[in-house]
């Protein structure tokens, strides 16, 4: 099924309140035009020089979200451009973007990713390390990052129970942090497999690359 069909389906089940993150990372230009085409405008990358090489050479309306885990070294290549970067997870990171969006004269928005999963290789901060950064960002104003939610993965499992238990669980995490920090807005949780999962426990923006795309 082409690219842009699958799109239409996935748009056409999602809720309105949903932002839909196409996942880009290893396709081609073509495949991302065709998604593009058919009206998509906000692409998830997990590689800067990759995002980067693509940015230079596609539509300058499009969205680029970071959504892979992010070198501190790197990111003065997407700072002049990047929409959202998604895996914030620690201050010395949200303190280097703030450094590179001043160098470019941009206020660059960040979510703070949260370690939800029972898998060891996914990062993210845990509930202390999520009130720590809290509190080191409410004392200390960075003026070039603003912080727009939370974000979490969910252990890759056919376990649904879990899923929505770890989904459930970043959910309270997002409204507990709402309170110190009001302006939240951004929960990001669900990717092709469980989505639907995701935004049954209230996520209001899901990564999808494999139900657009195809399998890599």
């Amino acid at each position: 099924m082409p690219v842009a069909e699958n799109l239409k389906k996935i748009k056409n089940a999602l809720p309105t309140h949903v932002t839909l993150v196409a996942v880009s990372k290893t396709k081609p230009t073509s495949d991302i035009m065709e998604a593009y085409n058919a009206g998509q405008r906000i692409f998830g990358e997990n590689k800067i020089q990759e995002m980067t090489g693509k940015w230079e050479t596609m539509p300058k309306d499009i969205q680029w979200h970071m959504i892979g885990h992010v070198q501190r070294n790197k990111i003065k290549y997407m700072a002049p451009y990047v929409t959202l970067v998604h895996g914030v997870d620690s201050y010395k990171l949200l303190k280097e973007i703030d450094k590179q969006a001043k160098n470019n004269n941009r206020k660059i928005d960040c979510l703070l990713q949260v370690h939800i999963a029972e898998e060891e290789t996914k990062f993210g901060l845990d509930e202390s390390g999520l009130s720590e950064i809290i509190t080191l960002i409410n004392g200390n104003k960075l003026l070039n990052t603003r912080i727009l939610g939370l974000m979490g993965m969910a252990t890759f499992t056919q376990d649904e129970n879990q899923v929505r238990k770890e989904f459930r669980y970043l959910k309270s995490l997002f409204d507990k942090t709402k309170n110190t920090v009001p302006e939240l807005s951004v929960l990001s949780m669900g990717m092709s497999g469980d989505y639907h999962i995701a935004v049954e426990e209230g996520s209001n923006m899901v990564r999808i690359g494999s139900s657009i795309f195809g399998k890599r």
